[in-house]
């Protein structure tokens, strides 16, 4: 019989979360600074302790080093069970705090990263520890990982998410919930490419006859690019930075953007990615050349996610919680695993508003149910 915790008992930890959220906030960690993360991790090691879960530290030289905290059931075993995805990067440069400074006003608390997703991480832990105090503790193996450069592509980190996801039964994303607390069951995957276009300098004043410009080739190429958005298949392409020439007077023989183009199938990715990969000069004397390709694959809703959603909304319910799920364009962790098949429920940190902006904020009164929600799911499974 399903007999999750009340939320009422998150709701009574919420100074003691609140305060918790307020020490790694506090600890700025943005995903190109090695140390500040690792001094974060560090402290999130510590706080782990207390539940006393085996820990591997895999150490990066560049990025900050990833946690993988796990619990194995009875008979020592930690393969499949539960994977908890997190991240403790931010894409905040150190110093935001002063602009967007740790304070709770109207029912919100702000601070850079805080809902995406440090609000999340003390969401874990508290689950993990009410769990254990109330003799609540699933019988399947739990790990949860926590990872330092999920934005900025998850590149350290992507074979350890690979590994441990494809090997779990049930992956539980912390990444915020939708504006209305839905759960995401459905992600578009991301793809990168970067294009240069090549042509030929020379005076433009005196020989301009004499030049290819590189620019204007670039321009047919920004438009073609940006016409592949198509709203109804869901896929869009967006040229996103656009580098090019040296002087005024000097006919430009190069020029770079970087596009962001975002699927919502595999198979709609491999058609895009053609589109992209078959664009043909349009100046005379011109060239093109295209590096990139899909960086976090498509999550689509999949009769795995569709299950696992249906029993998250049953668990939900008995303790006042009705699910709602929805889609997003945004990518996470969670695309690495889509292809493997593994049931997915992403979204399930809380609510909040301004994510990578200096107006970041967490819904606090959401805080406590979606906690709730998590233990729940790992309990009742």
């Amino acid at each position: 019989m399903t007999n999750p915790i009340p939320v009422q008992v998150f709701e009574n930890q919420l100074p003691q979360m609140q305060a918790r959220l307020r020490e790694i906030v506090e600890l700025e960690s943005p995903s190109t600074n090695k140390s500040s993360l690792d001094r974060l991790g560090e402290r999130l090691v510590e706080m782990l302790a207390p539940l006393n879960p085996n820990i591997k530290i895999d150490s990066q030289r560049l990025a900050g080093d990833n946690i993988v905290a796990n619990w194995p059931d009875n008979s020592g075993n930690t393969n499949g069970g539960f994977l908890l995805l997190c991240h403790f990067d931010t894409v905040h440069a150190l110093g935001m705090l002063s602009e967007n400074p740790i304070r709770v006003s109207n029912g919100k608390m702000y601070g850079p990263g805080i809902i995406d997703m440090k609000a999340s991480i003390i969401q874990v832990i508290f689950a993990l520890q009410t769990l254990q105090d109330n003799d609540r503790w699933p019988a399947s193996p739990i790990t949860l990982l926590l990872t330092s450069d999920e934005e900025v592509g998850s590149e350290s980190s992507r074979a350890l998410i690979e590994s441990l996801g494809r090997n779990a039964d049930l992956v539980l994303c912390m990444e915020p919930a939708l504006p209305e607390g839905e759960l995401k069951t459905a992600r578009k995957g991301v793809a990168r490419f970067d294009v240069i276009t090549k042509g030929k300098a020379s005076h433009s004043g005196a020989a301009h006859e004499d030049g290819i410009n590189a620019i204007e080739e670039m321009a047919h190429q920004i438009i073609a690019l940006q016409k592949l958005t198509d709203y109804a298949s869901g896929s869009t392409i967006s040229v996103g930075k656009v580098t090019g020439g040296t002087r005024t007077n000097v006919v430009p023989d190069e020029c770079h953007i970087t596009v962001d183009m975002r699927v919502p199938t595999p198979s709609e990715a491999e058609r895009m990615i053609k589109l992209v990969k078959d664009l043909k000069p349009c100046v005379p004397g011109g060239a093109i050349h295209i590096t990139g390709g899909i960086e976090r694959e498509p999550m689509p809703r999949t009769p795995e996610i569709a299950k696992a959603f249906q029993r998250a909304s049953e668990i939900g319910e008995t303790i006042g919680i009705s699910l709602q799920e929805g889609s997003t364009g945004g990518g996470s962790d969670a695309n690495i695993i889509a292809p493997y098949g593994i049931p997915i429920l992403d979204g399930l940190g809380p609510q909040g508003d301004g994510a990578h902006t200096n107006n970041e904020s967490l819904t606090l009164a959401s805080m406590a149910a979606r906690t709730a929600l998590l233990a729940g799911i790992l309990s009742e499974w």
